[in-house]
């Protein structure tokens, strides 16, 4: 095709489209949104990464965190990582805060105490709520900032006296901001910052409690510092200090696995937006298909005046892109002013400032997808008038839908969806979830679009109702202009997507709170000392009628190696990852747990003295490919302890008792300074009230042991937990958004049909009611039909979900169906009844002269 030939048609193009654009309303509209919600999910996950990369020296409190578990920096080590920069030690732990003199209900109170030295904070301010430098006040005196929280649960003010441990301090201020907090590990509790002078003075910082020491390395022009040496000051830690059990990170990944996080549910967010894309390429199709339906005539204009199929096709197939990238475009820009937005309207309540960036590669995927979107789902319409003659044009006014494009659109639309499905799955973080996510997304799909050609088939086999509005409807849903598919394909997928959320929301609560009385002890106790095991154990022991009190030694380690492999260098699957990070509790026993059952090898005889040996978790043994006879490599106190596994076992996690990883030979572990856990259960549920004053006692007989209330520690999980479902339930809403302007759409195309129909109705003497009425039987049951079938699929999704991915118990819950079921029947009949509307207002003459 020569250049001036193309400018022609191109002019040709254009001008067809003059005039025309309120046909591709939908069209516009399903692009745009698709395209505006990946842009911005892109977006979002690009600004929390480009903040962690910007803010990481403050988020951190410096380049590099050097910190382990139980025992502090000697001061060899010191002087190594002093030699490296400026360093602030910092130690956290978790405390009972009590109420000085008190000991009525609600005296005391679980708190995650921070102590920290004269440099801290090497980067960013520490401050009161009140603006107030907190670094100078902390080192005054005996003195603490805390929470609010934690001052309105103990009725406590600022110059208020709070007891830790064994000593008192004197509140000098509500914590404002704490530019590390993201950094901490998981908190439980409100937060108390003390200086390491008063923590030394109460006496909870003592051998074998569980305090983590960390020490937070500046170094000099570090800010220059790129991965490549960050990786390699790391790398020189562990080899100056190789049995020094420290664990390194650097201002990369502040928070403990927040990257990671943040890039799995950016992908999940992004395939749900796929979702919404796909399901508005329903209406991209339909909206293509009524547009060439309307152009027969100028077609067959076109070839009666000797243009070519090949010049036809290159007219239409101008328009089309042109639109589809308006639309991809409106998308582009509306992602990031979303993101904008919110960040304007919400970013306050990060913990850390938001930096919006625009990364190109988000753009040129979410481009990319739109466009495939637009070729998958267009080039059908288009393909079925290529080869079309100006005659069959003209005739063909009332058969449509017969014909069939040649093979190659059929292959070009195999091939834009095969894109669509390597882009999302190369382009994964997770390619296991990415590969389950397009599966389901293609069996939703395939049940659908069948499911809309079944529905016009069974209609017009049903036998004709003698009452006229049932049979109409039946008409209408078997009718060559029946809403069945756009309405199966537009409302099923969104509504399946959102039941299977709902109930695995739904799953995941319920495991958390649901079966919590029955099987999980009420509270934990840690950092109990040998010499108090005794008396705390009568105390607890004689709080209700059948307490049952379980205890174990307790240390924290962190596994080294493998078979002699660096846990560095090991790829675990996602599931056994958390194991080979962070510190592990860590146990010994002469006697294999009552819960637990040896699948592999053997429990060592009592009063074992040979090697170390270890019984370790059955199923992340197999994850981790471990068998009976391997070597496992953990640090403990600063020492590499190597231990042979001899034997593996299950562990049940769901009773939320004492449970570990690794348990170890008594002659293992035995020697080490150490602190006893234990538990408190009962067989029925006390009240609240009893189960406080038991907490107050215990406390204040033995300030330095920490008692954790389980129901409080699955609720601070709970919280967590809502709002990434929050996040998600509301990125899946917009999937039915997409369906409803399909809907719309389909419904805006058949509206002249109906009106020729209702006015035909009308003549022959049909009321405005029995009108109505046969356009309700027909949405209820469209409404009905996609609401129970997308119930079921979510169902059977969410329960494949919560059995095989989380194994957790699936909880079923018949007001998330029962609101799929609404909400489908709401879109239909608002939109239908919409429609209707303006189909019984039209005036009958002006239609009956035109035809």
């Amino acid at each position: 095709m020569t250049a001036a030939k193309f400018a022609r048609l191109g002019k040709l193009a254009l001008r067809d489209l003059r005039g025309n654009l309120r046909s591709f309303w939908v069209f516009l509209a399903c692009l745009a949104l698709g395209v505006t919600t990946l842009t911005g999910v892109g977006t979002v996950a690009d600004a929390v990464r480009a903040s962690l990369d910007s803010n990481g020296r403050m988020l951190l409190g410096g380049d590099v965190a050097v910190s382990r578990m139980h025992l502090r920096a000697s001061p060899q080590e010191r002087r190594w990582l002093e030699a490296k920069g400026q360093i602030s030690e910092i130690a956290t732990l978790r405390a009972m805060a009590r109420k000085p003199g008190a000991e009525a209900l609600g005296a005391s109170a679980l708190a995650e105490v921070k102590a920290v030295d004269a440099l801290y904070p090497l980067t960013g301010r520490l401050s009161t709520e009140d603006g107030a430098d907190t670094a100078g006040l902390l080192h005054q005196g005996p003195n603490a900032v805390v929470d609010r929280l934690l001052g309105e649960r103990l009725g406590l003010g600022i110059g208020d006296r709070l007891t830790l441990g064994d000593g008192e301090v004197v509140i000098r201020g509500f914590t404002g901001r704490e530019p590390d907090k993201l950094a901490g590990q998981a908190a439980f509790g409100p937060r108390v910052l003390i200086s390491l002078d008063t923590l030394t003075a109460t006496g909870l910082a003592k051998p074998g409690s569980l305090t983590r020491w960390t020490y937070r390395l500046l170094i000099p022009g570090g800010e220059r510092l790129g991965a490549p040496e960050l990786e390699g000051v790391r790398k020189e830690v562990r080899a100056a200090f190789p049995d020094a059990g420290f664990g390194v990170s650097d201002r990369r990944d502040p928070a403990p696995g927040a990257r990671r996080a943040v890039d799995r549910l950016g992908q999940f967010l992004t395939l749900v937006g796929l979702t919404t894309l796909l399901i508005g390429g329903a209406g991209v199709a339909n909206a293509v298909a009524s547009y060439l339906d309307k152009k027969r005539r100028t077609i067959a204009v076109f070839r009666a005046l000797g243009a070519s199929s090949r010049d036809i096709l290159s007219i239409y197939i101008t328009e089309i892109l042109l639109l589809a990238v308006l639309g991809i475009v409106a998308g582009l820009v509306l992602g990031p002013v979303v993101t904008l937005t919110g960040n304007a309207l919400f970013g306050h309540l990060l913990p850390f400032p938001l930096v919006v960036q625009i990364e190109a590669t988000t753009l040129v995927a979410a481009a990319a997808y739109g466009l495939l979107v637009a070729l998958l789902f267009t080039l059908w319409p288009i393909g079925r008038t290529e080869e079309v003659s100006a005659a069959l044009l003209f005739r063909d006014e009332v058969n449509t839908g017969k014909r069939r494009p040649r093979w190659p659109f059929a292959t070009a639309m195999l091939a834009a969806l095969a894109l669509i499905g390597a882009i999302a799955f190369f382009t994964a973080e997770d390619r296991r979830l990415a590969l389950y996510f397009i599966g389901g997304l293609s069996v939703l799909f395939a049940v659908f679009l069948g499911l809309g050609a079944a529905v016009p088939w069974l209609a017009r086999r049903l036998p004709a109702p003698r009452r006229p509005e049932l049979r109409l409807a039946r008409n209408n849903l078997g009718g060559p202009g029946s809403l069945a598919r756009q309405a199966m394909l537009s409302l099923g997928t969104g509504l399946s997507l959102l039941v299977a959320i709902a109930l695995v929301d739904r799953s995941l609560v319920s495991e958390l709170k649901g079966g919590l009385p029955e099987r999980a002890p009420s509270y934990f106790f840690l950092d109990i000392g040998k010499d108090e095991l005794a008396p705390l154990t009568a105390m607890l022991a004689g709080s209700g009628k059948g307490a049952t009190v379980e205890t174990a030694p307790m240390l924290r380690g962190r596994l080294v190696s493998l078979e002699g492999v660096p846990v560095e260098e090991i790829e675990a699957p996602p599931e056994a990852e958390w194991v080979l990070t962070g510190d592990r509790g860590l146990t010994f026993s002469e006697d294999p747990p009552a819960s637990s059952k040896i699948m592999e090898g053997a429990w060592w005889p009592k009063g074992h003295q040979g090697e170390p040996l270890v019984s370790f978790d059955i199923e992340l043994a197999r994850a981790l490919e471990l068998e009976v006879g391997d070597a496992v490599t953990v640090n403990v106190l600063g020492r590499n302890v190597t231990a042979k596994i001899a034997n593996l076992r299950t562990v049940d996690w769901d009773r939320l008792a004492i449970n570990f990883v690794m348990i170890f030979s008594p002659n293992t572990l035995e020697k080490a300074p150490y602190n006893v856990l234990a538990t408190l259960s009962y067989p029925t549920p006390q009240p609240i009230a009893e189960e406080a004053k038991l907490v107050q006692r215990v406390s204040t007989q033995f300030p330095s042991i920490t008692a954790i209330r389980v129901k409080d520690a699955i609720e601070a999980i709970g919280g967590v937990l809502a709002q990434v479902m929050t996040a998600i339930r509301a990125t899946a809403s917009i999937t039915l958004l997409a369906g409803a302007l399909v809907l719309a759409g389909a419904m805006a195309t058949a509206e002249r049909r109906r009106i020729y129909e209702a006015v035909l109705l009308k003549t022959l003497g049909a009321r405005r009611r029995q009108v109505l009425l046969t356009h309700l039987i027909e949405y209820v049951t469209l409404a009905g039909i996609a609401g129970v079938v997308a119930a079921g699929l979510g169902t059977l999704a969410a329960w494949i979900i919560t059995r095989q991915v989380m194994e957790i118990a699936f909880a079923y819950s018949i007001w998330s169906v029962l609101g799929a079921l609404g909400l489908a029947g709401a879109l239909v009949l608002g939109f239908g009844l919409i429609g209707s509307w303006r189909v019984l207002s039209e005036r009958p003459v002006p239609y009956l002269r035109a035809e």
